[in-house]
């Protein structure tokens, strides 16, 4: 749960175990994880244009820093608090039990949408073959070894590998609470240790590549984890350090904000827009002459979305700190009052934003099959301008209904009235 007091948000975590204290939600958390969920379904509907205003059309790292950051926090304070108040075992216990409840949510996931994919193959009306375009052709010729390996997680199609990479990232927080009450120091150094052993392109360099950490993707290959969670929970633990008060909160000034916006507009000139419009529209370079591109191959390893490379990770942190100073002292610029028609507007905005925040898990999976329905109405009704603000914002609002629905189940309306 994102919740926080408003005293001790950012500030030093307990070093012995914490009294149970009344908490509020922290707006900041809730509302950021609501606006990556939005992207998230964006970034995820094939064909869709406005993927062109995400941020990771205009730097190095994408919603899926933030996703993974913000969760990073809020397991600071969910399972913090149970490590501070119940020990070590039952804290382990109980990211234990969060482990097999986003496990089966991704097992159902998968399940539901390579029926519906199935299912409108089945028509037989369409020239696309649906399947493909998830690359499940394996899965239906052979589902035998592929359900072995989809149940082991060593059958880890890319659409699908955000929730495994999370399962491995929880199961690693017991290990890193219990090394930080020995020394925060160990701690630290294992979360490093564990990005260095994931950086392929960098162990490579200095001869070192056969030790490179990952996860076997599909027994057929030697493909691996699209997403490597031995390089991206570096992210996650820096906001739960953040939030455990391990890491002190960094000051709003002048100076970092003028570092965090420079490190921000130089990422652009370097990033998929910079490709299209930058160096080839601008300036009229041919596509196999294109320089950033050149730059991008040569650097693949900085950038890596894979193995979680240096520069995305130093890309987010500028971004988030402009976020953190945009956001005000506990979120209080997001939560400001104002008579004017935007401050109504926005008023009316932030709750349905920070509501799909607070559900992010129930969201996610909503998202990723809403996603694949609004590629397949696209492919049906045209993509144009008027099309995708229809599909867009419809599944926007699909969302906020998820959300509130989800919300609605976990407050348990029928003990009440019992």
């Amino acid at each position: 749960m994102t919740t926080t007091t408003p005293n001790t948000a950012f500030q030093n975590g307990p070093t012995a175990r914490a009294q149970p204290v009344a908490a509020i939600r922290d707006p900041r958390l809730d509302f950021f994880r609501g606006i990556a969920m939005f992207i998230i379904l964006l970034a995820h509907t094939p064909g869709n244009a406005w993927t062109s205003w995400i941020p990771a059309r205009w730097g190095f790292s994408d919603a899926t820093e933030m996703f993974v950051f913000c969760s990073g926090m809020a397991s600071a304070i969910a399972f913090g608090r149970t490590f501070d108040r119940a020990g070590l075992g039952l804290g382990t216990a109980r990211v234990g039990f969060r482990i097999w409840q986003v496990y089966w949510a991704h097992i159902g996931m998968f399940f539901a949408i390579a029926m519906m994919l199935a299912a409108i193959d089945q028509t037989g009306a369409y020239d696309k073959v649906y399947i493909g375009t998830l690359n499940l052709w394996k899965f239906f010729a052979e589902p035998g070894p592929q359900l072995v390996g989809l149940f082991t997680l060593s059958y880890v199609p890319n659409y699908f590998d955000i929730l495994p990479m999370y399962m491995v990232v929880l199961a690693l927080m017991p290990l890193v609470v219990a090394l930080a009450r020995i020394s925060r120091a160990l701690g630290a150094a294992l979360v490093i240790l564990l990005w260095l052993a994931a950086q392929e392109r960098l162990l490579t360099m200095v001869g070192l590549g056969g030790l490179h950490l990952n996860l076997p993707a599909e027994p057929w290959s030697e493909r691996q984890w699209f997403f490597n969670p031995f390089g991206w929970q570096l992210v996650f633990f820096t906001g739960f350090a953040l939030m455990r008060g391990w890491i002190p909160a960094p000051p709003i000034n002048k100076a970092l904000l003028i570092v965090a916006g420079v490190i921000v507009i130089a990422n652009v000139p370097l990033s998929n827009i910079g490709v299209r419009a930058v160096s080839r529209e601008w300036f009229g370079l041919a596509f196999e002459n294109n320089p950033v591109i050149e730059w991008r191959v040569a650097n693949k390893g900085l950038i890596d979305k894979s193995d979680f490379g240096i520069l995305r990770y130093v890309h987010f942190l500028a971004l988030a700190y402009l976020g953190y100073a945009l956001a005000g002292h506990k979120g209080a610029r997001l939560m400001a009052h104002g008579t004017s028609l935007a401050a109504r507007v926005w008023e009316n905005i932030l709750p349905l934003i920070m509501k799909v925040g607070q559900q992010s898990l129930a969201v996610f999976i909503v998202s990723m099959v809403l996603a694949r329905v609004n590629g397949f109405v696209l492919d049906n009704i045209g993509r144009e301008a008027a099309t995708w603000t229809l599909v867009n914002l419809t599944g926007f609002g699909v969302l906020v209904l998820c959300a509130y629905g989800a919300g609605w189940f976990k407050s348990q309306p029928w003990r009440a009235r019992a």
